[in-house]
C-alpha cells in the first residue's frame, strides 16, 4: 500500500500534496484506500514530486 510505503520512507502526505498539486483527499485516498485506482494524471503528477524527493515506484505500482 502505498501509504505504508511512504512512511518507510519517510515521506509526508502534505509534501507531496503540495509537490504534486493534488487534493488532501486524494492523496489520503491514494494512501489509504485499496480500490482507489488513481487516474493516469495523478500518477504522473505524484510520480513527478516523488521524484523531487528523491524517490520513485516502479511503472506499474498503482496498478495501472
Amino acid at each position: 500500500m502505498f501509504g505504508r510505503w511512504m512512511d518507510r520512507e519517510g515521506i509526508a502526505q502534505m509534501d507531496i500534496e503540495q509537490r504534486a498539486k493534488l487534493g488532501r483527499a486524494t492523496i489520503s485516498r491514494l494512501c489509504n484506500d485499496f480500490d482507489y485506482t488513481p487516474k493516469y494524471e495523478t500518477i504522473t503528477k505524484v510520480k513527478k514530486a516523488l521524484k523531487e524527493v528523491g524517490k520513485s515506484v516502479p511503472d506499474d505500482y498503482f496498478g495501472t
